[in-house]
């Protein structure tokens, strides 16, 4: 028998399976990073910087999520524009009402998200809108490196440099 289960059908790969099957828990993301509405753009900016994060969530007074603030947002939206960051609040420019997923929605759920979308973070909320987490693309990409780590952590030091063939030790002699 297959061990797909399928008598007569190959098995699936591995990334395809964990990905299909597994739920955004088996990333063990951290709690997410929000701020207030009325947050500063230099506050966000600050904890951005400070956290080396690509975003923030943005509650409303209820802890509600009201919407997300990006890199992206920062480049679109605030970049070039004679602005004082310090008085602009960023629920001016912030994206609002962004598309979310729980945690217990499978990963493939957050790559079609994000592919379609164009998205590099995801929201997670729970069943009352509030924010538990973010989901981005490193984190898939961390996921998926985790499944097979020695082909890719055992590469050579640069990419154009060739694996060393048995008998060669690399160092001068």
């Amino acid at each position: 028998m297959a061990a797909s289960g399928t008598e007569g059908t190959p098995p699936r790969p591995l990334i395809e399976r964990a990905i299909e099957t597994e739920d955004i828990r088996a990333l063990g993301l951290g709690a997410p990073i929000t701020v207030r509405t009325d947050a500063t753009l230099q506050e966000v900016v600050e904890t951005l910087q400070a956290r080396h994060i690509g975003c923030v969530l943005v509650v409303d007074p209820d802890g509600k999520l009201a919407g997300i603030f990006t890199e992206r947002d920062l480049l679109t939206k605030v970049a070039l524009r004679s602005l004082d960051w310090s008085k602009e609040r960023v629920a001016d420019f912030m994206t609002r009402d962004p598309e979310t997923l729980r945690p217990e929605d499978r990963i493939a759920w957050a790559l079609k998200l994000m592919h379609v979308g164009g998205y590099r973070h995801v929201p997670l909320t729970d069943a009352d809108g509030r924010p538990v987490g973010v989901i981005s693309v490193k984190d898939i990409v961390d996921y998926i490196v985790d499944l097979f780590p020695s082909p890719v952590l055992n590469l050579p030091p640069e990419p154009h440099q060739t694996a060393f063939s048995d008998g060669e030790s690399g160092g001068e002699g």
